[in-house]
């Protein structure tokens, strides 16, 4: 016998079958890269983020910052809440763009300086996070889209600008409350004014989009957005950031979600419901099941036998007696003249086997298409009429 006849043929899948199962996911892991790499080379010149007044981006806000130095306000750009707390004065206006970015002692902080100012604080986008603590009084009601809304109140500022681009946060005012509720969204305003003792008030806007660059030509933006910032000498313009140190002081302790932006747990689900997707694309039937040879030949008792320990395991005797009763309904059939389609048919295969066998003391009924056994003796004295009934029918 050659070397080669005796040879044990490789089960190893080849170099090409591994390519052909892994090319689609290395595709996949490819366009992501070249994706990330794209958007990195893209944004690599990005000097300042949304609402920056040093950011010419159509989401920066250098437009309404080279209009408000024009009129003669000084700007003190803060990106730490120190910072800010040390620029506002008495005569100040400070801006605070994302106030729900704040944690718990951060807001108490700017709070008592809002508190010992004259000068006005307006709040961008303030929602639940931080309106119990920089604004009491006002809760947040659900969001509404951007759009172009009038004043629909007697604040001046609003009756100069007359419809802006407003939306976003929507507020609701606590019985007692004294508020100029301005530019209302489906019945509630998207601005709010919050007299203070004095010349001191708070104010709410829901939308950032007047002070971008790409919205504050639109419509009255620009004329609000002047007059809301520009009514003191000085402005403290303050970009709340997470790499502020003042957010690792607070001593109420967070959850593990709670330190997550907003955006990564959005991005997380959309990720899931992307898996859940390609699961079930990656699960569903392209055709009919392929056929391998296997390396090895196995005999058919060995795979009868193997079959049966794990029904046994399983006290499967039901699927056992479903089994034995199904293959000796199929054998029976065509020695009764029973077509194949009808072998598992009591109406047509029971009167052929009497017709049969008329004489037998078995139940045929109960043989075929009876109950499942109770226990393991009578799944074996099950087989055993099943035998014996087919051998009957052979020999008649």
């Amino acid at each position: 016998m050659s070397r080669a006849a005796t040879a044990p043929t490789s089960t190893a899948p080849s170099a090409r079958r591994v390519w052909t199962r892994v090319r689609s996911a290395a595709l996949v892991v490819a366009l992501v890269l070249i994706g990330g790499i794209a958007l990195a080379t893209m944004r690599s010149g990005d000097a300042h983020g949304a609402l920056d007044p040093r950011s010419a981006d159509p989401s920066g806000s250098r437009a309404v910052a080279e209009l408000l130095k024009a009129r003669g306000v000084t700007i003190t750009v803060a990106t730490t809440l120190d910072e800010a707390t040390a620029a506002t004065d008495p005569a100040s206006t400070l801006l605070v763009t994302t106030p729900d970015l704040l944690t718990g002692t951060q807001q108490a902080t700017l709070h008592a300086t809002m508190a010992r100012s004259t000068g006005r604080t307006v709040l961008v986008g303030a929602g639940t996070a931080s309106l119990d603590t920089l604004a009491p009084g006002i809760t947040a009601a659900t969001s509404a889209s951007v759009r172009n809304l009038a004043p629909s109140c007697a604040l001046p500022a609003a009756t100069r600008a007359g419809s802006v681009d407003l939306g976003g946060e929507r507020y609701l005012t606590s019985p007692g409350t004294t508020a100029d509720t301005c530019y209302p969204s489906d019945g509630l305003p998207t601005l709010v004014r919050l007299p203070g003792p004095g010349t001191t008030d708070t104010v709410l806007i829901g939308s950032p989009d007047i002070l971008s660059n790409n919205r504050l030509d639109q419509q009255g933006n620009a004329s609000l957005a002047l007059q809301l910032l520009g009514s003191r000498p000085h402005l403290v313009w303050y970009l709340p950031s997470l790499a502020d140190t003042s957010a690792t002081t607070d001593d109420t302790p967070d959850s593990f979600f709670s330190l997550i932006p907003s955006g990564w747990l959005w991005g997380t689900l959309q990720l899931a419901f992307a898996a859940l997707l390609a699961a079930i694309w990656r699960g569903r039937r392209l055709g009919p099941l392929v056929t391998e040879r296997l390396p090895v030949a196995l005999r058919a008792s060995e795979a009868t036998e193997g079959r049966a320990r794990l029904y046994r395991k399983a006290d499967a005797r039901d699927r056992a007696a479903t089994v034995l009763r199904t293959a000796t309904r199929a054998r029976l059939a065509p020695l009764l003249g029973v077509a194949r389609q009808d072998a598992h048919s009591p109406e047509r295969l029971l009167p052929a086997l009497s017709a049969r066998l008329p004489g037998t003391t078995a139940d045929p009924r109960t043989l075929l298409f009876g109950p499942a056994p109770a226990d393991d003796a009578a799944l074996i004295r099950l087989a055993d009429q099943l035998d014996a009934l087919e051998r009957e029918v052979r020999t008649s």
